[in-house]
């Protein structure tokens, strides 16, 4: 085997390697919220098919998407411990506290070598402390307070070399206490039965840690009462807002200062210096497209991360700033594996730009009609995997999202490719959060033509099946290749509107013949009358008669698609029928006129 070889061997099993570990983490995560009974209300974005567990919430990673941190407490868990937490091996901070959790610790938790703070305090946590937490060389931090814990102090703890604080206080615990416990800053062994206190060498408890009891009580006194004078107040001000009639503001931009007013988790505030070198100072060679908003440029971070950053231009008008606010905070609340997820975002007094990650191979629209010499088409099974996940992603948005989304653009332009050509819907710039108690918002149209559904178009009103048109043009685009527009379709006499060029086609049978040349017929002529099948059931006149997209789901996986098929067949029966009567009519009508002139100018102009 030459070294080319090796290399590429090892770099296979490096990303085979990355790609397990996150897998891992996911399943690891997932088992815990199942084993801790969570309520469908909480955590609801720990889902497997949300990209990686670093965009759920309560959990923090590392800058190689290691979790670091899970952060769950008060939130009123009753079920147990999973083992699976072990996996984690990057975990530094593991706190639970303060929920209703049973069973014991499991003994799986001393794999968490790199673990600085646990605390399982206030729960209800049975069974004796595990002897293997004494492989957790870096612990500082332990609280195991007020549970059930029984049994001995395990020998094992008194050798963590960086424990400072520990608290065991309130359980059942018996026997002996490891004297090197006593040595440590900080600990607390009262209400257990063991040999400390008065009769007792050692007290139960540090000075530190009674002073620090004390000073938490104190604290605690303080902090419920200005809580809640700050939420009577903050109550009072949303009531204040609501009756003015005030927009709520999402960003306040104050030139070197730390902004309060949203968190975004995840989400990274960069410099503008950070993102000037990154993009070579927004250097012309560096665009990758350019939207209605401002331009795209590929940038290279300092660590190495490939970014597309968005320049906003027109920041200053009313909607450019509400364009740059509207994508921070729907991106940060859409998170799902076929959404482009936000990095980061930088404003200053004169600029702002959002931070995304570098979309390998472009967008389908590129890799549909702007290929470079020697770069591959996108081949059949690419094509029904990129029509399934766009499905996918807007099923995400108007269905299971809370506020649910419309997107108002999509289109293959918009439909990004990643490095494995998996889809992933992009540019909530023209996005719209949907009120759950309307069905459809009236808006500015905003829009590409050609994808935009003839109800939008003519009363302003935007919906869910706005959306739903605008992606059966998409699959359109994916079958055939063609713009949805196209001037130099009238020389052959066909059709400008690439809907009605597929309708006509399909009605003949001939749809062979629109399927895009670059696939050297290497397709399955009964996927591309399913897909073409579904497109028109998206594009149908009635916003009401076409599918959802979870419907739409479930026709590309196979189910459904018959009934709702043979009903358009007999609706558009119907109505070609009417078109073609009305048009005879039409028709017969200036034969009439032809006939008789002074007919016509006895009755006026017209």
């Amino acid at each position: 085997m030459d070294l080319a070889s090796v290399l590429l061997l090892l770099t296979s099993l490096c990303s085979s390697s990355a790609l397990h570990e996150l897998d891992s983490q996911e399943d690891a995560l997932y088992a815990l919220k199942v084993s801790l009974n969570v309520s469908a209300n909480q955590l609801t974005n720990w889902n497997k098919n949300l990209v990686n567990p670093c965009t759920w919430s309560n959990v923090e990673c590392d800058q190689n998407s290691n979790v670091v941190r899970i952060s769950l407490e008060f939130m009123g868990f009753t079920g147990s411990l999973t083992p699976r937490i072990g996996s984690l091996k990057s975990l530094t901070i593991l706190s639970l506290q303060g929920n209703n959790i049973t069973g014991d610790i499991p003994k799986e938790f001393g794999n968490l070598t790199n673990l600085v703070r646990l605390d399982l305090e206030s729960n209800k946590l049975t069974g004796e402390i595990p002897y293997s937490l004494g492989n957790l060389k870096r612990l500082q931090f332990l609280t195991l307070s007020q549970n059930n814990l029984y049994g001995t102090i395990p020998e094992s703890l008194a050798s963590l070399p960086s424990l400072i604080n520990v608290m065991l206080d309130s359980n059942d615990l018996s026997g002996q206490i490891p004297e090197q416990l006593f040595s440590i800053p900080m600990y607390n062994f009262t209400g257990n039965n063991l040999n400390c206190g008065v009769n007792y060498h050692h007290l139960c408890t540090s000075d530190n840690a009674y002073q620090d009891s004390s000073h938490k009580t104190k604290i605690g006194l303080i902090a419920g009462t200005v809580t809640g004078l700050v939420v009577i107040l903050f109550l009072g001000g949303l009531l204040f807002f609501w009756y003015k009639g005030c927009k709520r503001e999402v960003y306040v931009d104050v030139p070197g200062e730390v902004d309060r007013r949203i968190t975004f988790g995840q989400i990274k505030r960069f410099s503008w210096k950070e993102l000037q070198i990154a993009t070579d100072n927004f250097s012309e060679k560096n665009i990758l497209g350019q939207g209605g908003f401002g331009k795209v440029y590929k940038g290279i971070l300092a660590d190495g991360t490939k970014v597309a950053v968005k320049r906003l231009t027109d920041y200053e008008s009313p909607a450019g700033d509400a364009a740059f606010q509207r994508e921070v905070e729907l991106i940060s609340i859409a998170v799902h594996r076929n959404l482009l997820r936000l990095i980061g975002f930088c404003t200053t007094s004169t600029e702002r730009l959002l931070v995304y990650p570098f979309m390998q191979n472009l967008s389908v629209a590129y890799r549909l009609r702007e290929l470079k010499r020697g770069e591959p088409v996108l081949d059949w099974p690419t094509r029904k995997r990129v029509a399934l996940g766009t499905a996918r992603g807007l099923e995400y948005l108007h269905e299971q999202c809370n506020p649910r989304i419309i997107h108002r653009d999509v289109k293959a332009a918009n439909i990004l490719l990643d490095g494995d050509f998996e889809a992933v819907v992009g540019d909530f710039g023209l996005a719209k959060l949907v009120d759950i108690r309307h069905t459809n918002v009236t808006t500015q149209v905003r829009g590409t033509m050609g994808h935009i559904a003839p109800e939008y178009l003519s009363t302003g009103k935007s919906s869910e099946r706005t959306d739903v048109f605008g992606y059966g043009i998409m699959l359109m685009e994916l079958v055939t290749g063609q713009r949805a527009i196209d001037f130099s379709r009238l020389e052959e006499e066909d059709d400008v509107l690439l809907l009605d060029h597929v309708k006509k086609l399909q009605r003949e049978k001939r749809l062979e013949t629109i399927v895009d040349c670059n696939l050297n017929k290497n397709y399955n002529i009964e996927d591309v009358e399913v897909i073409v099948q579904i497109a028109l059931l998206c594009t149908q006149a009635s916003p009401e008669d076409r599918p959802a997209m979870s419907e739409v789901v479930r026709m590309l996986e196979g189910e459904g698609l018959a009934e709702r098929w043979e009903e358009w067949q007999h609706v558009e029966v119907n109505t070609r029928q009417d078109y073609e009567r009305l048009q005879r009519r039409m028709n017969w009508g200036e034969d009439s006129v032809y006939n008789n002139q002074d007919a016509v100018e006895l009755s006026g102009g017209r």
